[in-house]
């Protein structure tokens, strides 16, 4: 399963009540950031999550509203005690800024790694999530993220008795790998059943929509996608910024099939989102305003 908590849903700047572009995401233990704006540790506070499991941050992009909120982040991580290596991965110029933010925070108890990512990309990460980044079409140099936590293949225990293969070897057909019973092999695909669909998290922001975001965030159980403007007539703007009005971000959520639709990034002129859901809600029934502090758990579907 992935714990999702929307720590911040606002563009630009803060404002009361709208902390900044920030997402976390749980597995097996392990802490993923997505994008850092400022005051990110401070609405983290208002949460349950410890800094200390923080393992990894993904950044979409370098503007300040996604980044600047790091040396306290970064702050707050050493204060609890964290001495295992971090993990920074953003777009080309990533390492540059984190050097220059790190310049308040420039002693800490655990190494930081910075990984640039040009391209799409794939990487597992610690806890059994696996990551994908893929380019997007904004400004400047933007990523948009999945985060999948796979599940393997039903083990059928029948077929491995019907194949005499002794019960201490089951675990390695589960990790698939053959096994060897009475001088022959019995590969893993001869006792496990077909592939199962495991838990899937997209989070899209400042971005206009593209031709590959459909099938990137296609089948997500969440997608927490930027919804800069509510009102079609700004369409013109957010081409112009590069940026999604709500009834866009609806539309990519139903071209993919995805479950859920968590809007956010709010222009600090959208004073009133909820104005614009119906029209989301038109196009994607499920869309949903992202509220801080908003936090789901997403479970493996039944069988």
């Amino acid at each position: 399963m992935i714990d999702v908590c929307l720590l911040g849903t606002g563009g630009m700047m803060p404002l009361p009540e709208r902390w900044l572009s920030a997402l976390l995401l749980r597995c097996e233990g392990h802490v993923v950031l997505c994008d850092c704006g400022e005051g990110t540790q401070i609405s983290w506070r208002y949460t349950n999550w410890g800094f200390r499991d923080l393992d990894t941050i993904a950044l979409t992009h370098l503007h300040a509203d996604h980044v600047a909120g790091l040396p306290g982040v970064l702050f707050s991580l050493a204060f609890a005690d964290r001495t295992e290596p971090v993990t920074i991965f953003g777009p080309p110029g990533t390492r540059a800024a984190v050097n220059g933010l790190r310049v308040v925070v420039p002693a800490l108890p655990f190494a930081v790694e910075v990984i640039e990512i040009e391209g799409k990309s794939e990487h597992r990460l610690p806890g059994g999530l696996v990551m994908r980044a893929l380019p997007v079409e904004h400004r400047i140099p933007c990523l948009a993220y999945t985060f999948v936590r796979p599940r393997a293949p039903r083990f059928e225990a029948r077929r491995a008795q019907d194949l005499g293969v002794p019960v201490e070897l089951w675990s390695r057909l589960q990790r698939g790998e053959p096994v060897e019973v009475g001088g022959r092999v019995v590969d893993p695909e001869a006792v496990l059943g077909p592939p199962r669909r495991g838990v899937k998290v997209a989070f899209v922001t400042d971005t206009r929509p593209t031709p590959e975001l459909p099938e990137f965030v296609r089948d997500a159980d969440l997608l927490v996608c930027e919804g800069m403007y509510g009102d079609p007539a700004e369409l013109p703007r957010a081409v112009e910024r590069g940026h999604m009005v709500f009834h866009e971000a609806a539309k990519l959520a139903a071209d993919a099939g995805v479950r859920n639709l968590w809007l956010t990034h709010f222009s600090p002129a959208l004073q009133d989102p909820e104005k614009w859901l119906p029209l989301a809600r038109e196009v994607f029934p499920n869309a949903e305003l992202g509220q801080p502090h908003r936090t789901v758990t997403l479970r493996y579907p039944e069988d």
